[in-house]
């Protein structure tokens, strides 16, 4: 029997490991930007919901002027503000921005009241 026939070259395996390694990187960044991807969803619809709390608060509210604040969702906590304008015909126009941890506009709202 000759040694090609017993068994691989030690050049195989080493191709062979290295495409193996390959294919576990790409299946590990894969993995990770879907996990990144779910966690920026879950930002944005928290901050959702909080915007749309506040929009629907100031319409209830008709003394509520510009404010800023911070309300609690999520084991989070957001920022935001709201400012409103005259929108004419007598309407004001309610705007509100609510922000991430880092300072970043995640969310926003309008209303007219």
């Amino acid at each position: 029997m000759t040694a090609r026939a017993r068994g691989f070259s030690l050049i195989e395996l080493l191709v062979a490991l290295a495409v193996f390694a390959l294919v576990v990187v790409a299946l590990l960044n894969l993995g990770g930007g879907s996990a990144r991807t779910a966690m920026q969803l879950e930002t944005r619809m928290l901050a959702g919901i909080v915007a749309d709390t506040l929009a629907a608060e100031a319409q209830l509210e008709t003394a509520a002027g510009p404010a800023e604040g911070s309300e609690r969702l999520g084991d989070r906590t957001w920022r935001w503000t709201r400012g409103i304008e005259p929108a004419g015909g007598g309407l004001a126009r309610v705007r509100i921005a609510v922000f991430a941890d880092d300072g970043q506009q995640v969310a926003s709202a309008e209303v007219l009241r």
